[in-house]
């Protein structure tokens, strides 16, 4: 049994979670559900990042406390676990006592690579990242569309370049695997265009005394990436009882994180670079996905494009919503929403196609009664084949949904052609569909857990024998 640690990204909690969210933590929930499929033993995180800028200035926009701004958010993302039935192990607040001993430790484990200095730069209050004057696009920057601040102070700083050529050679040689290979790709040119030290605090004057102190420091705060990196392992005990970070990081067998192509560099350079400087395991895979956008422009708070995931879900169902972003969504690309998609794709797919199949299937078993597990030799090894496929392709979500659902339309046109209500003895055809239906539920126990446990209900199969129990229709149509 291995032990598997995943996570998605902390969030910023300056305003409500959007689609864009959503996407990230459904994503992060599939590999979480699978890897416990095959038996593994998983740790899967998320949490909220307190302490960033952003807070500050909305929270003040807002004309309310810090605490009370970052407190009434944080509970707005903590119930997507709910809303999006996502199987959390833990959520970390990065304004947790335990967290706070976490970034103090790892900062303590880092002192040797850490220096103080004065600094002038361009600072993205977004991005919470200083950026250089080639990076920006039309004077903007690139991520955000806005102009920048021009900060200066004296900040403590991270001896980056030191550590530039060891975390080419990991990124090279796949230790730390960057998934897909244009995400590496980007990396390795950013390094090569020559990696500089980073800024990790801010004047607690500027944070307004909001964030971590730096140890020994009061005047300074740290940066929020310096902190907010270490939630992956603060999380785990880091810094106290470390037990879970023992088992999950130091000793465990894949380190995965879960982000978007943002923070791509957040994540391959900086967070190495961190854990090399402290002598901690670095992670194994990062697997990068891109954008919801919305005709086109990316979905975001700051420019006011967002689609409410509570709205959705109440709207079309949590398995519907976790359908259509993993079916329509190509995986590590940007994908398009618009409510009209949405519709086409659910009538399509899950309402005409699994829906229907499932229901005209228990309907015939229904009137006939029990029916035993005994596939055609056909059968079977056409769905060893779509497992395989499954296996090979499972973390490109959509292609892996495209062959289950190869397998849907295999039924149905078994179905058409052998037209079980003119045939006398319906057993071995049933069986063979009866035995489909369980293989699918299974495949798409990840993706969409109620319905996969709705389709075990009504199959009701016990040593080997089928004896349905006819329920609600699995997808009604969106009229």
């Amino acid at each position: 049994m291995k032990k598997v640690f995943i996570s998605t990204a902390i969030d910023y909690v300056n305003g409500a979670p959007h689609l864009g969210h959503a996407l990230e933590k459904i994503q992060a929930d599939v590999i979480a559900r699978y890897h416990r499929s095959l038996g593994d033993e998983v740790f899967f995180l998320s949490g909220s990042d307190e302490n960033s800028l952003k807070n500050v200035q909305s929270a003040e926009k807002e004309g309310i406390a810090i605490k009370d701004l970052v407190d009434k958010n944080y509970e707005k993302f903590y119930n997507l676990k709910k809303i999006l039935n996502l199987s959390y192990d833990d959520f970390i607040r990065t304004t947790e006592e335990r967290h706070v001993v976490g970034a103090q430790k790892l900062w303590t484990l880092c002192k040797e690579d850490i220096y103080k200095k004065k600094y002038k730069g361009l600072y993205c209050v977004g991005c919470e990242e200083f950026y250089k004057e080639e990076e920006l696009e039309d004077g903007l920057c690139p991520e955000h569309k806005k102009p920048l601040e021009l900060i200066e102070e004296e900040n403590y700083f991270f001896k980056l370049e030191k550590y530039a050529d060891k975390i080419k050679e990991l990124i090279e040689r796949d230790d730390i695997k960057i998934i897909p290979e244009k995400r590496k790709n980007e990396i390795m040119s950013f390094i090569n265009s020559g990696l500089q030290d980073f800024c990790i605090s801010r004047s607690s004057e500027r944070a307004k005394g909001w964030g971590i102190n730096v140890p020994s420091d009061n005047t300074q705060k740290m940066w929020v990436w310096f902190d907010a990196l270490t939630s992956y392992i603060s999380a785990l005990g880091f810094g106290g009882k470390d037990e879970l970070f023992q088992k999950f990081w130091e000793k465990g067998d894949t380190r995965l994180h879960v982000i978007g192509k943002g923070i791509n560099r957040f994540h391959a350079i900086y967070w190495p670079a961190m854990l090399l400087s402290a002598k901690i395991t670095l992670p194994k895979i990062l697997f990068v996905h891109g954008y919801i956008t919305v005709d086109g422009q990316k979905m975001s708070k700051s420019i006011g494009n967002v689609i409410d995931p509570h709205e959705l879900v109440s709207k079309y169902s949590a398995d519907g919503v976790r359908y259509f972003l993993l079916r329509e969504m190509p995986a590590l690309d940007d994908g398009d929403f618009t409510y009209e998609k949405y519709e086409k794709r659910y009538n399509s797919d899950l309402a005409s196609g699994l829906g229907n199949l499932f229901s005209r299937v228990i309907a015939m078993v229904d009137k006939y009664g029990e029916i035993e597990i005994k596939p055609n030799e056909y059968t079977k090894k056409e769905i060893e084949n779509v497992w395989n496929k499954y296996k090979d392709k499972f973390i490109y979500f959509n292609e892996t949904l495209i062959e289950v659902w190869s397998l849907i339309g295999s039924c149905d046109k078994y179905i058409d052609q052998e037209k079980p209500w003119e045939v006398e003895d319906k057993k071995e055809i049933l069986s063979n569909l009866l035995y489909s239906l369980k293989n699918i539920s299974q495949m798409i126990e990840p993706f969409m857990p109620e319905t996969a446990i709705k389709m075990k209900e009504q199959l009701n199969e016990e040593d080997g024998i089928f004896r349905v129990k006819k329920g609600e229709s699995l997808f009604p149509k969106i009229l």
